[in-house]
């Protein structure tokens, strides 16, 4: 499939059939094939850089930070002391980044399975690499599963920042993952995954959190606006081991802090998870 025709570059997936987003290219800065699927970096005329994996907008320098905030401040912040992070994923290295926002955490261990991402991200994204920079974090090149199988009750957060699951990123969305981050997480811990987007995946969201909701103590979905996403919106889901939900925050930013987000605060967190009435209906059964 053509990924750029007529100076546009157009995103259509197996995920959102009959729709597709356009972004037009003002120039292609890096195309190639890593060993695991293919990276394409392009400057757009009005989204900056954008990070594409097998013809997927993963990032754009626009809006990324709808995402990156969200991911990793819902969960961070609704833990009283956030000390050790486990990052799953997230390559282009904006989730570092947020997770660096907590002065309160001591250890960011990071595991992205392809060292591709990084590297480009390194060279075109540096507004998000700049999380590698942080001396609180280690990079593991090498499967998330894997190595939280070799370190059980050892995180406080886990973030999985996936890809959608198709290829290589399919298995983090499967429950032998989420019993992997269960083992992996310490008593009172809670994880934050990308959970797909309310208006496409319904059918993808609602098994998941039925089957997980019989390990973890809670399991909650919220969801942040993003342009550059299918239908405009994505979602996460938040479950926790040993303790209560996650609607309200445990903690809240520094005046400071607050002034340096573009999209998450405290009253935002709660928002997030009142979810429309067709999409409360059918993943939790709530009239």
């Amino acid at each position: 499939m053509d990924l750029i025709i007529d100076g546009w570059f157009h995103e259509r997936g197996v995920l959102w059939p009959g729709q597709a987003m356009s972004l037009k290219v003002k120039k292609v800065l890096d195309h190639h094939r890593s060993d695991f699927q293919d990276i394409l970096v392009f400057e757009s005329e009005s989204h900056g850089n954008v990070l594409v994996l097998d013809g997927v907008i993963q990032v754009t320098e626009r809006d990324e930070h709808a995402y990156q905030e969200m991911i990793a401040h819902l969960p961070l912040y609704a833990h009283p002391n956030p000390k050790k992070v486990l990052v799953i994923g997230g390559g282009d290295g904006g989730v570092l980044r947020e997770v660096a926002k907590h002065p309160g955490v001591e250890e960011i261990i990071e595991c992205e399975i392809d060292e591709g991402v990084i590297n480009v991200s390194k060279k075109y994204l540096p507004s998000l690499a700049k999380g590698y920079d942080d001396p609180r974090v280690s990079v593991k090149i090498m499967d998330g599963a894997k190595f939280m199988d070799e370190n059980q009750d050892s995180f406080d957060v886990i973030i999985t920042d996936s890809s959608d699951p198709v290829g290589p990123a399919s298995v983090l969305f499967e429950t032998p993952f989420y019993n992997a981050m269960y083992k992996s997480l310490r008593e009172g811990g809670i994880v934050c995954t990308q959970g797909e987007c309310m208006w496409l995946h319904l059918d993808l969201i609602r098994p998941l959190i039925d089957s997980i909701g019989k390990t973890y103590s809670t399991v909650e979905y919220a969801y942040t606006t993003i342009p550059t996403y299918p239908s405009g919106q994505i979602g996460f889901i938040i479950a926790t081991k040993g303790r209560g939900e996650c609607k309200k925050p445990e903690r809240q930013p520094s005046e400071e802090v607050q002034d340096g987000f573009q999209y998450y605060s405290t009253e935002l967190h709660e928002a997030s998870f009142v979810l429309p009435a067709f999409a409360r209906r059918s993943i939790f059964g709530k009239k």
